[in-house]
């Protein structure tokens, strides 16, 4: 069990955090079967013919032909090395199939946000690659929009094949949904809603969003949140295409109206953040 899940059972216990939160993504990728194998035309294999007349290259003597056929084989073998040195530090050059990366970002509520965020999460197609990628660039600009509310932030990121990214995106999709009471989620076609009665608390500020994307090919770096570097790296997410996405997850609390985290409950629930 990861560290952030062993901190919300603790505060569980402690009676702390956990407010309503919701959710919106899913993983359209799927690897297809191959098509099947069609018959085709019988193979025709050529008539016996004339044969030409056999050249023979004797060693020894002047001339071009008399270097024989092991100087050639030589030469081509140091021609096959150099071909496959040279694909090989291509390869390493080459960055990972697949990358997953994590941005959390916590602001100052609003409940014009938490209503924006809400009805996007509605009205998503969260079937199709589509539908996701243009889910994550209305998110990118809700957020955007709200860059002056940005508090704290954190993103991490990890490569690898397009299973292990996936496995991971299950992972920390589940980490996520871990840290609040979920009251909404829409996830690959399918909507939940639970009844909840908000938790307002005095002292209660921030709203948490967590925008967690699996794409083909590289995302930012993993490293330290400045408020420029989280614009780049949500900028990043937006640049997603249905072509590159592979799965997206949208995580975000509190997701009723007149909740807010206290600054303790959002640094007890996520001790990685950095202040922007």
């Amino acid at each position: 069990m990861r560290l952030g899940a062993w901190v919300v059972l603790f505060l569980l216990g402690l009676g702390l955090g956990q407010k309503s939160g919701g959710g919106v993504g899913g993983r359209p990728y799927a690897p297809s079967p191959p098509p099947p194998m069609s018959p085709g035309p019988a193979p025709m294999y050529p008539l016996p013919g004339p044969y030409p007349a056999p050249v023979y290259v004797y060693p020894g003597g002047g001339g071009g032909l008399g270097l024989g056929l092991a100087p050639v084989l030589v030469l081509a073998g140091l021609a096959l090395v150099a071909f496959l040195m040279v694909r090989g530090l291509q390869r390493a050059g080459e960055g990972p199939a697949a990358s997953l990366g994590r941005l959390r970002l916590a602001l100052l509520v609003r409940p014009e946000v938490q209503r924006a965020l809400r009805r996007l999460a509605e009205g998503a197609d969260t079937t199709t690659a589509k539908g996701l990628a243009d889910l994550l660039d209305e998110v990118a600009l809700v957020l955007l929009r709200e860059a002056p509310a940005w508090r704290f932030g954190s993103y991490e990121a990890r490569g690898g094949s397009e299973e292990e990214v996936l496995a991971l995106f299950d992972a920390w999709m589940l980490e996520d949904r871990s840290a609040y009471q979920e009251t909404f989620r829409h996830f690959e076609g399918k909507k939940v809603e639970a009844a909840y009665t908000p938790r307002v608390e005095p002292g209660g500020r921030y709203l948490v969003a967590s925008l967690l994307l699996a794409v083909r090919g590289e995302l930012p770096r993993p490293g330290p949140l400045d408020r420029e570097r989280a614009k780049e790296v949500l900028l990043a997410f937006a640049g997603s295409t249905p072509f590159t996405l592979l799965a997206f997850h949208l995580a975000w609390t509190p997701e009723k109206e007149g909740e807010a985290l206290t600054e303790e409950e959002l640094l007890a629930l996520y001790p990685k953040l950095d202040k922007l």
